[in-house]
């Protein structure tokens, strides 16, 4: 039997993501207090390292303030990536869409009346041709289509927002 390759941080996290995503947010809460008990991590040391948003009927009492990955703005998620180009904060938003919006405006999908909608409210200068951002964006590889004006973000668009972004001080994109 051949050896499993070790998993970087950003491939558990998104296993530990995909794992979660059909679960209620109760049985997420279970879940993931369940497998720190497993793990021996106290719990403890994820109210007061990790920033996890408040939600009613939470088993443990978590921290103030939301981080930009979860459930925070979209001018929080936009000041903590950094994106350098249209493209990019089209990005942003589909992933903002998809999993940190409030419950109300989530969705798998992204539409060109989201780019003014949610540039705007991430104080992002908006394009001079926004219905010309997200095909931009499939071509550059982010983004794929799903429908008549429809993207949704692929795995690349996903790895850029979750793990390349913001990218690094002299890097060039």
């Amino acid at each position: 039997m051949a050896a499993q390759k070790k998993k970087s941080l950003g491939e558990a996290i998104d296993e530990l993501i995909n794992a979660l995503s059909d679960l209620d947010e109760s049985s997420m809460l279970i879940a993931v207090k369940a497998a720190c008990e497993q793990l021996n991590i106290p719990l403890d040391f994820v109210r007061t390292s990790v920033q996890i948003p408040p939600h009613p009927g939470v088993l443990f009492p978590m921290p103030t303030g939301p981080s930009p990955e979860m459930g925070g703005d979209i001018r929080s998620l936009k000041e903590s990536k950094d994106p350098r180009n249209d493209i990019e904060m089209a990005c942003v938003v589909a992933y903002y869409l998809k999993n940190s919006a409030p419950a109300d405006e989530r969705k798998p999908e992204i539409v060109a009346e989201d780019i003014e909608k949610y540039f705007t409210q991430a104080d992002y200068p908006l394009p001079k041709v926004p219905k010309q951002v997200l095909p931009n964006a499939k071509a550059a590889g982010y983004l794929d289509s799903v429908g008549r004006g429809k993207y949704r973000l692929n795995p690349v668009g996903h790895n850029l927002v979750a793990h390349s972004l913001p990218r690094k001080k002299g890097k060039k994109s």
